[in-house]
């Protein structure tokens, strides 16, 4: 989909209401083209239903291709069919590439530490500056050669290993969570069992238990009795899992409820439940207590806008929706305080500061802290929006735009990394006119 370089957002004229769907999951997407890839055997492929066409899903797919393993995509269909010949991971040596895919480096890190041979992992300029130390760490525990090939913690990352023996490891977990999740997807498949222990705090605890889950559904073991120690028993190539359907994108449907919230309207978004593997549904109560009326359905999930009010709420668990309700509270009564996501500094940007630099721009009081933001409403103005290749930033300050007349964005495109159609969505919000 193509994009110009800015897009101007035009504010609605009467408050939304729709129902939408919106696409699948990525991180879901993402693990399951892991597992799909490792418990695949060479009679039978595992179909993956309602997958996520994105930047961060296709270079998972590209990389999983460079790694010898089949893989079919039939995108308009949301299909992904995987198989691969022999054991183990097919290509004894590759150079993949992973753009600014926080999933795809840290899974495809531990992944290739199952295959016997050498494999390259880099990625774009960002990525580059993004740390991995700690999972090369881990990595070595269990005996394989993991390091940073510039030696500075960052990719690329270059993998040397004779397959995953198990073992005992023990993984820092306070700047990402990716890094056990990535060790818990490889872990069924190394040759003896695997112990993990988390050292000190865990940020983002739901993608770890949507790993786990998922590990479940696949019929792989994990025993766990809390959020610090895992066990996973090993030896499991080609368990029987033929299929797997894909939830729809929690982190996207915020936007979507955040809109309804900012323009006193209603939107519902179909086929997500309170039941959802991912934890950022949890995003519907944090806008129910800023004064939101929210339906939790069998078969989606209502937020309607009502007079919001500022509130002080930890989004440790669920720091993607940190810049999504920076949006909303501009638009509350009294201040709101976001606190302990000190780790979303990592991720495609320093987070924090640019939210609180984009905040500024559109006339919003901000007071930026090491670990959060305290957003104070002031009266807002239009302004090109830098989105530092963010997709999270374009999404998010586009809301802005819905109420605020001026609010240009630049680089519309990088939506693409997780949710390439958010403005064809954002669009169905407006009232259809004209003719048949």
């Amino acid at each position: 989909m193509a994009y110009p370089d800015k897009l101007a957002i035009e504010p609605l004229r009467q408050p939304p209401e729709v129902s939408i769907e919106v696409p699948g999951s990525k991180s879901i997407t993402n693990r399951a083209l892991v597992l799909a890839a490792l418990s695949s055997t060479s009679q039978d492929d595992r179909v993956l239903k309602g997958a996520l066409q994105s930047q961060d899903t296709e270079v998972m797919v590209e990389a999983l291709k460079a790694l010898g393993f089949r893989v079919s995509v039939d995108w308009p269909a949301t299909v992904v069919r995987i198989g691969r010949d022999g054991d183990g991971i097919p290509a004894h040596t590759a150079d993949l590439y992973v753009a600014n895919s926080g999933t795809s480096m840290r899974f495809l890190t531990a992944l290739t530490a199952l295959g016997k041979g050498h494999y390259r992992i880099d990625g774009d300029s960002r990525m580059r500056e993004r740390p991995i130390q700690d999972l090369l760490d881990a990595l070595c525990q269990l005996g394989v050669k993991a390091q940073s090939e510039r030696k500075n913690g960052c990719p690329p990352v270059l993998i040397e290993s004779d397959g995953l023996a198990g073992g005992r490891v023990l993984v820092k977990g306070d700047v990402s969570s990716q890094f056990l999740s990535g060790l818990l997807l490889a872990a069924p498949f190394a040759r003896g069992d695997v112990d993990i222990e988390v050292d000190g705090p865990l940020v983002s605890w739901p993608y770890v238990s949507m790993t786990v889950q998922m590990l479940h559904a696949w019929g792989l073991r994990v025993e766990t009795t809390s959020t610090q120690r895992f066990h996973v028993p090993g030896r499991l190539w080609g368990c029987g899992l033929d299929g797997y359907d894909i939830e729809p994108d929690a982190s996207a449907a915020s936007y979507l409820w955040a809109a309804a919230a900012i323009a006193r309207g209603r939107v519902r978004v179909e086929d997500l439940t309170a039941r959802s593997l991912q934890g950022d549904v949890r995003f519907i109560e944090v806008l129910e207590d800023m004064g939101c009326e929210v339906v939790r359905g069998e078969s989606g999930m209502t937020v309607s806008g009502r007079p919001l009010h500022g509130i002080d709420v930890d989004m440790n668990d669920i720091s993607d929706t940190v810049m999504t309700l920076a949006a909303v509270a501009c638009f509350a009564e009294g201040p709101t305080t976001i606190r302990n996501v000190a780790h979303i500094r990592h991720k495609e940007t320093d987070r924090l500061s640019a939210l609180a630099t984009e905040l500024r721009r559109v006339g919003a009081g901000v007071e930026e802290f090491e670990d959060g933001l305290t957003i104070t409403p002031r009266p807002l103005h239009g302004a090109e929006i830098e989105t530092y290749n963010d997709h999270r930033m374009a999404m998010s300050m586009a809301l802005i735009g819905l109420k605020v007349p001026g609010i240009i964005i630049k680089n519309p495109g990088c939506v693409a990394k997780t949710y390439p159609g958010f403005f064809t969505d954002l669009d169905k919000l407006r009232p259809r006119t004209g003719g048949k």
